[in-house]
């Protein structure tokens, strides 16, 4: 492909300490960044800033969000310098309009949902990053139009990557060791990886809550809408594939898509 054309990607990211751990999704992590065309800046989409309007990093030194608890100190201490771009953030706003785009310069930074897959992918944290706010008072077929706006970034080198997880029921979650993952995560996951090749406007998987077994996989819509970001992405003829998944936990999809070719 042309690599002036960045690949878009989704990935699940399940608990934090990932950040730590040495496992089969990290080690995916680690083969993306190493395999896929560098990009010159990363437009990061997580669904733990979820937000009422609209809003995107600004600053040129982005902070390390640590947006969890009860978790060991050496998480708490793990930082990812990367820089932000305000030029990006100026141009995220641009291909958003008329939508109204808070530029956040102060209050946010780089949340878990971002730096925890992006620590793996790009370690030197060399890449400049922006994130943007999902906005939760919109409705799924919003965040997927969000996506075909941003589309044009990838044309301009700008890798687009997701992060969320598309079974996330954290009430279900088996903490203890490896558990079988629940019938309905299983049902639903299969459900999704299904669809992510299908055609039609919108996507098929914009209208994902009619699935019996949504509103359980997701009781709350934050973790699966950032892949709507990525499939609103999709260029005409272009390829998508599934470079991780499995169910962590017993109810978390680490179900992970790429749309492009490397």
């Amino acid at each position: 492909m042309n690599t002036n054309f960045m690949p878009a990607l989704f990935l699940g990211h399940g608990s934090p300490m990932n950040v730590l751990e040495d496992n089969e999704y990290t080690l995916a992590w680690r083969q993306l960044g190493e395999h896929l065309p560098r990009p010159k800046a990363i437009l990061a989409i997580s669904a733990h800033w979820y937000t009422r309007g609209t809003a995107v990093t600004a600053m040129e030194k982005p902070k390390t969000i640590h947006d969890f608890g009860g978790f060991p100190q050496a998480l708490f201490d793990t930082q990812y310098p990367a820089s932000g771009s305000p030029a990006l953030a100026e141009r995220v706003a641009q291909l958003l309009s008329p939508t109204p785009v808070t530029m956040d310069k102060s209050e946010w930074g780089l949340d878990h949902g971002a730096w925890g897959v992006l620590i793996k992918m790009y370690p030197d944290a060399d890449i400049p990053v922006v994130q943007l706010s999902v906005d939760g008072t919109q409705p799924p077929l919003y965040h997927y139009q969000r996506g075909q706006k941003l589309a044009e970034l990838r044309r301009e080198g700008v890798m687009i990557v997701a992060s969320g997880n598309v079974v996330h029921n954290l009430r279900a979650v088996k903490w203890q060791g490896e558990s079988e993952p629940y019938d309905w995560a299983v049902r639903f996951n299969d459900f999704v990886r299904s669809q992510l090749m299908e055609k039609g406007e919108p996507h098929p998987l914009v209208n994902f809550m009619q699935h019996p077994d949504a509103a359980m996989s997701n009781p709350t819509p934050d973790h699966f809408l950032p892949l709507l970001y990525v499939l609103g992405s999709r260029r005409e003829g272009e390829t998508t594939s599934v470079p991780l998944d499995g169910i962590d936990m017993a109810s978390i999809s680490m179900l992970s898509v790429q749309i492009g070719e490397a």
